[in-house]
């Protein structure tokens, strides 16, 4: 009896530390190809063009009538930071880069 609670109390700890471990971490979105960023031309480039370049947004919605993609990776974690890169790009009517935004946490994307 006394070796089946010892066995079980090993399990239970063990369960505890991994669902700990799973929980402190957390990714959202997807990664994607920063380098392009800097071929995107206002007024010319197309959402074909993006798609290309990007692949699928991870999110799609509009923002002030205009359509906008968003492309996001986002990684949480309790122990070892945070690090975040995300482009959000609006269309304009004729399916042309209205306008982009480009950020991260991240400082080796910045030196390209």
């Amino acid at each position: 009896m006394k070796k089946n609670f010892t066995h079980m109390f090993a399990v239970g700890i063990i369960t505890i530390f991994l669902s700990l471990t799973l929980i402190s971490c957390m990714t959202v979105g997807r990664k994607f190809p920063v380098e392009p960023v800097t071929k995107i031309v206002i007024d010319l480039t197309t959402q074909q063009d993006i798609q290309r370049m990007f692949g699928n947004p991870w999110r799609m919605g509009i923002e002030n009538g205009m359509k906008t993609w968003t492309y996001g990776d986002y990684h949480y974690s309790a122990f070892g930071g945070t690090t975040t890169t995300d482009l959000v790009v609006r269309f304009n009517t004729d399916k042309t880069v209205d306008s982009y935004t480009f950020n991260t946490t991240n400082p080796e994307y910045m030196k390209k």
